[in-house]
């Protein structure tokens, strides 16, 4: 229920703003507005001003503007029908809708930027590996754990975001791979295995675990009854080296604890400035999603984060730099879909959208939620500006052909595209929420 009502909330605000903005560019053109909907379905309660009817309906998802004559081919019966106005301000009004999505997402990446942004240093720094588990796609290539990754598929020097970036757009595929190991360079290829699909891939299952701090993994506190309790490792002590190996983060120890099958570890333990030897055999116990893994059984420090609160100048030029990027990354997407190289079955529709906001909204900090909106934002605005009847890119390409004839296209003509182009969506939106509903635990449990 809870992510039902945070999915109505987020894309209730997303389809608002889009509407909104079509409703006040209508009104700086002088047409008539006849409602403006928070919601759908039955009016609940509203008020009327001038000509329009503010309402609120009873379907609170997102909204609606109705202006009068908008139907295609419609004949205008008063200057104030959509239709009776030159094409270049209908363009304006269809445009407007994508733009403020835009302009809100730039906003919201603003305001983070402002207050409280807090990021995980290692995700901007360079890819340098902590542990390459043995038997992955990444250990295959000959890489070794500490070495740095110099070129990922496009990218050369890239950062961990700039590696779990090009991955997820090369789900099952092959990209070109550089890494350094004792100051060579190797060049090589990486298949970027995820056989479930993206909603399952990770960098630690593809091998590559990053290096999340310099200094070794600090316990923060003890679970009783496993082996880290009963060895005496006691919260404070940093996990120096574990079988001589020396590793900063708790996904690559645990990794390490998985090739090593329960065997037992050898760690060099840090207290108070003194070094001392422990003897530990992890226990296969429960890791909370249902599954087992091999564990010491300890909580740990979290690496460390940036915070950053900019002075309003430089927020907006990190939300614009940070939207560019989404909205680039939006766009090659679009061109992989198109060119079969990313399938239409890594999309989300409106079950997985709630669930990644709920992910999002249960993270610690605004930044994964803000972030998450502004995304959504983007990709609600690049979707209507895609040259499709019924969305606004395909009125707005209907209204450019009109401008260079200098006349209406053929209503009959319109008609059919539209009834085509409905049918489509309906096609495409009913196949997303199928992959959404497939990917389900209910059903990806009794998969053999």
């Amino acid at each position: 229920m809870s992510t039902i009502i945070q999915l109505g909330i987020v894309l209730g605000i997303m389809v608002l703003v889009h509407e909104f903005g079509h409703f006040a560019v209508a009104k700086l053109c002088g047409i008539r507005v006849e409602t403006f909907s928070i919601g759908f379905g039955k009016r609940l309660f509203g008020f009327r001003k001038g000509d329009t009817d503010y309402r609120v309906s009873i379907l609170p998802l997102g909204g609606y503007v109705k202006m009068s004559g908008d139907n295609p081919g419609e004949a205008p019966n008063d200057p104030g029908d959509f239709n009776a106005h030159p094409r270049w301000q209908r363009i304006l009004v269809a445009l407007a809708g994508p733009f403020a999505n835009f302009i809100l997402a730039i906003g919201l990446m603003t305001g983070v930027s402002m207050l409280h942004n807090e990021v995980q240093e290692y995700i901007s720094s360079p890819a340098w590996t902590d542990y390459i588990p043995a038997s992955t796609a990444a250990a295959r290539t000959g890489i070794h754990s500490g070495d740095l990754i110099v070129h990922y598929d496009t990218v050369e020097n890239p950062t961990w975001d700039q590696v779990a970036i090009r991955s997820l757009l090369n789900i099952n595929q092959t990209v070109s791979f550089s890494f350094v190991h004792d100051g060579q360079r190797t060049d090589t290829k990486l298949f970027v295995e995820a056989k479930e699909g993206p909603d399952s891939f990770s960098l630690d299952r593809l091998g590559l675990i990053p290096k999340m701090q310099n200094v070794p993994v600090q316990v923060d506190a003890l679970e009783p009854n496993m082996p880290a309790q009963r060895a005496g490792l006691q919260p404070g002590d940093q996990i120096a080296t574990i079988d001589g190996l020396q590793l900063h983060s708790v996904p690559a120890l645990l990794s390490y604890l998985q090739d090593q099958a329960g065997k037992p570890a050898a760690l060099t333990v840090l207290r108070k400035g003194q070094s001392l030897p422990i003897q530990i055999t992890p226990e296969l116990a429960e890791v909370g999603d249902g599954t087992k893994d091999y564990r010491l059984g300890f909580h740990p420090v979290q690496p460390p984060v940036k915070i950053e609160r900019l002075p309003f100048s430089k927020a907006v030029v990190a939300s614009w730099e940070y939207n560019k990027k989404g909205s680039l990354l939006i766009v090659e997407v679009l061109k992989r879909m198109f060119t079969r190289q990313v399938s239409v079955r890594s999309l989300s529709g409106p079950i997985g959208i709630g669930q990644q906001i709920h992910q999002a909204a249960s993270m610690p900090g605004w930044m994964p939620l803000i972030g998450l909106m502004a995304y959504i934002s983007l990709n609600l605005g690049i979707f209507n500006l895609l040259p499709i009847p019924i969305l606004d890119g395909g009125m707005i390409v209907f209204l450019l052909v009109e401008s260079v004839l200098r006349r209406d296209l053929n209503q009959q003509l319109k008609e059919r595209v539209y009834q085509v182009a409905f049918v489509c969506i309906l096609v495409f939106a009913a196949m997303v929420i199928f992959n959404d509903i497939s990917k389900l635990d209910l059903f990806t449990k009794v998969k053999p």
